[in-house]
């Protein structure tokens, strides 16, 4: 796959932690759109490491299943599991009013944090497989 299909996935996933990151400091914050854009961030990045890897990238918000398939190639991705099942209910739970509960904020901020460690997580798989694109993510906490 072309470094340039890696790297807009990548964008898109950042952009999406910053909408997230960025929503934690509005008062009150907008849980639900905080949740959904970490969702939208760790389903951006595995999207991404299997376009890398030339895997088909399924129409799906399933993050288990995109897990799934990153780890058929690389095992350490099964330690994204636990975060895979955390968040991937908010991909349509959190936005629709049928389905809305609310989110606490301590909840949406574990999202947020969960997204990051998530999207660490690939940017480190990538260089590790010599990706030599711009890496979006750095190690810091948000």
């Amino acid at each position: 796959m072309s470094c340039a299909t890696v790297e807009r996935w990548l964008q898109k996933a950042s952009n999406d932690l910053r909408t997230a990151q960025t929503m934690l400091s509005v008062e009150p914050p907008t849980t639900d759109t905080i949740s959904f854009h970490a969702q939208q961030c760790v389903e951006k990045v595995l999207k991404a490491y299997l376009s890398w890897r030339n895997i088909q990238v399924e129409p799906t918000h399933y993050l288990p299943r995109l897990v799934e398939l990153c780890a058929a190639v690389a095992p350490a991705f099964q330690e994204l599991r636990e975060t895979a099942v955390a968040l991937t209910d908010y991909a349509v739970n959190a936005r629709y009013p049928d389905d809305w509960t609310e989110i606490q904020v301590e909840e949406a901020k574990e999202a947020v944090a969960k997204a990051h460690d998530a999207a660490v997580f690939v940017a480190r798989a990538l260089r590790a497989e010599k990706y030599p694109g711009k890496s979006f993510f750095d190690e810091k906490p948000y």
